[in-house]
């Protein structure tokens, strides 16, 4: 399968919140996805889909640390508009990170600290805030607003296929 462009990238991601709140958004999915694996056993979290899938437990790990990231490139782009934006591989993190060994319940309640400090941060901005942009190294000028959009996309993606990964766990009777 051939490697998406920057540009599929960032049209199947914002795809995904089609003309939704992303804030909205945002504030649902840790709520959403604690719903999806109460009950999940962490052998089960931990399993992989096909080996060259992410686990649950590998999902939420992502989760949480680019929260992380995008908590840091919004604070960034509000003190030095205009400022780079770097990108980086989320394999690579994954694998430095060791996200298999993660607990998906810690990776998940980080998730939510994070994700609550980032919203509380949006809410406190005054409309040409949302307009400050830093620029990517990969996707190029990125607002606040468009960071945003893309981290509610990325959320639903994520979600989108920790209910696959659920679904053909439950199928197989495993």
């Amino acid at each position: 399968m051939a490697k998406e462009t920057v540009e599929e990238y960032k049209k199947r991601i914002s795809g995904f919140v089609g003309g939704k709140d992303p804030l909205k958004i945002q504030a649902t999915t840790s709520a959403h996805i604690e719903h999806l694996i109460q009950g999940v056993s962490k052998e089960k979290l931990a399993k992989r889909p096909a080996p060259e899938k992410w686990s649950i437990t590998e999902i939420l790990a992502h989760l949480s640390e680019t929260e992380l990231v995008g908590g840091y490139r919004m604070r960034a782009v509000l003190g030095a508009p205009g400022c780079p934006i770097p990108a980086f591989d989320q394999d690579d993190w994954a694998s430095a990170g060791k996200y298999s060994k993660r607990d998906p319940h810690k990776s998940l309640q980080l998730f939510r600290t994070l994700r609550e400090a980032n919203l509380e941060l949006l809410a406190s901005l005054d409309p040409g805030q949302w307009k400050h942009y830093g620029v990517h190294s990969e996707r190029g000028e990125e607002s606040i607003e468009r960071i945003v959009l893309m981290f509610a996309g990325h959320d639903l993606n994520h979600i989108a296929q920790i209910e696959t990964i659920l679904a053909k766990s439950a199928s197989a009777g495993s």
